[in-house]
């Protein structure tokens, strides 16, 4: 398999050859007219790394975040209604975190509930959460709980989707929530047997998270309709500091783009924070997360772990994000091109192969570890100033 998928790129054109192109599209497909996702690929290709020699090897990738020592610094981004994808998915995601030894944010949105995922991945399992404001946020905190309540520690609050964007490519093939299936759906289901075959074995995907809140029976439309109405994205400062005190365990917020939001960060009592511009996905103008990182690492590194997510394709740009201040790089459309490629061991694949590129980028580097690969001598020439 190596040899005939031997980079993300070749696994991206075996899966798009076998999952619906409605699918291939909400996955590959960013807002407006995709500007966003080509800044980040054009901005962690432009980060060059100089090599040096002698140094001793092999290469030693582990990592501790927030406690617990993890293989690699890599991990799984989360992906809102990923069994569209890939029917499954939450579930593959976890067991393949699982079995990597690599973290997992599962989404609010998933389609596996915190508690399933929690229950495969345990240590590995992190939860990424929604603000639902209405009552007070009362069933924000209450999802909050339920990952409590099932050993999970670290929450990622996001911040970087106030507001609904508008994906044109999701619109054109009429996936909206809820989804109405015609016959151009149907055609393009049919003409995709492995997804097919998938999504009758997982069953349609559902907002799981979600079904405990509407009237029972929680049908899709109900938690489609009730995810449509009550998911605002986005938490105020305010918001963040009750989080705070209301969670026992790791607070990280997700989509931090400036330094000074970093620093209300850190003033908020969090303890991470995800540098990332949602892969592109939500506004063409944002600059390239890469560009960002090195100046809110400046500002917050040693106050907070700092993770990366938004374009990263292979264990090289996971190695160019430590380069320039992360302490963990996740990514999500890798991972489920991994699903739609192979199906089931998609995603232990995708894992094995970032940590492979990595390992090799560390080795050309003459970086034997993280800290020295932190150290490295790097040009960037799109990096933001803030002076």
């Amino acid at each position: 398999m190596r040899q005939r998928l031997p980079t993300l790129d070749y696994v991206e054109r075996r899966a798009r050859r076998r999952i619906p192109r409605f699918a291939f599209d909400f996955l590959e497909g960013g807002t407006g007219d995709d500007v966003g996702l080509a800044r980040n690929r054009a901005a962690l290709d432009a980060v060059e790394l100089v090599p040096r020699f002698g140094a001793p090897l092999p290469v030693q990738t582990k990592v501790e975040l927030f406690g617990v020592e993890y293989a690699a610094p890599i991990g799984i981004s989360p992906v809102g209604v990923d069994g569209i994808v890939w029917p499954g998915a939450t579930k593959l995601f976890a067991a393949a975190a699982r079995d990597a030894r690599i973290p997992y944010i599962a989404g609010t949105l998933a389609t596996a509930s915190i508690e399933e995922v929690a229950k495969i991945a345990g240590p590995c399992a992190w939860f990424q959460l929604y603000g639902l404001p209405a009552d007070d946020h009362s069933v924000t905190f209450d999802l909050m709980k339920r990952a409590d309540a099932v050993g999970v520690r670290v929450l990622v609050a996001t911040l970087d989707a106030p507001v609904r964007s508008k994906r044109p490519r999701d619109l054109r093939n009429g996936l909206v929530v809820p989804f109405r299936a015609n016959l151009d759906t149907v055609l393009d289901v049919a003409s995709s047997l492995p997804w097919l075959f998938a999504l009758m074995r997982a069953g349609t995907p559902a907002f799981r998270n979600m079904e405990r809140y509407v009237e029972s029976p929680p049908t899709l439309a109900k938690t489609a309709g009730f995810v449509q109405r009550e998911i605002k994205g986005t938490f105020s400062w305010e918001a963040v500091k009750r989080l705070r005190d209301a969670w026992p365990g790791t607070l990280v917020v997700k989509g931090i783009l400036h330094p000074a939001d970093a620093a209300q960060a850190i003033a908020a009592g969090v303890d991470g924070i995800l540098v990332s511009n949602h892969g592109g996905r939500q506004f063409d103008a944002a600059p390239a997360a890469i560009d960002m990182l090195p100046a809110i690492a400046a500002t917050a590194g040693t106050r907070a772990t700092i993770l990366f997510d938004s374009g990263v394709r292979s264990g090289l740009d996971v190695a160019r994000a430590v380069a320039l201040g992360a302490h963990a790089v996740f990514a999500g459309r890798a991972f489920l091109l991994g699903l739609g490629a192979l199906g089931t061991g998609g995603a232990h694949y995708v894992a094995d192969l970032l940590l492979d590129e990595l390992q090799v980028a560390m080795g050309q580097l003459g970086t034997p570890s993280l800290d020295a690969l932190a150290q490295v001598l790097r040009r960037h020439t799109g990096v933001f100033n803030f002076a």
